[in-house]
């Protein structure tokens, strides 16, 4: 996994930064910008399960307000990473 920006990221990295964020090696935070900066560049292709796994990244740290816990528990983090593991797998 790399944060590095000189090329569009492929399933695996994508994948990767999720098994990051669902092991608790990278901040929520820091997945989100990741994922954002790719998903949010129109220049680029996806297939469906890149961009699917970037939608649910972008917003992964969203709160409902100040101090409270994130939107999308670490449970949810968990199924979205398996349910990506399993659209690979199609």
């Amino acid at each position: 996994m790399s944060g590095g920006e000189d090329h569009q990221p492929d399933l695996d990295e994508i994948e990767a930064w999720f098994a990051a964020v669902a092991e608790g090696r990278v901040t929520r935070d820091a997945a989100d910008r990741w994922a954002a900066r790719w998903y949010t560049d129109d220049s680029l292709d996806w297939d469906e399960p890149s961009l699917w796994a970037l939608r649910l990244l972008c917003g992964i740290d969203l709160r409902p307000g100040p101090n409270q816990p994130y939107l999308h528990d670490d449970a949810q983090v968990r199924r979205w990473h398996a349910e990506l593991r399993r659209r690979r797998a199609e």
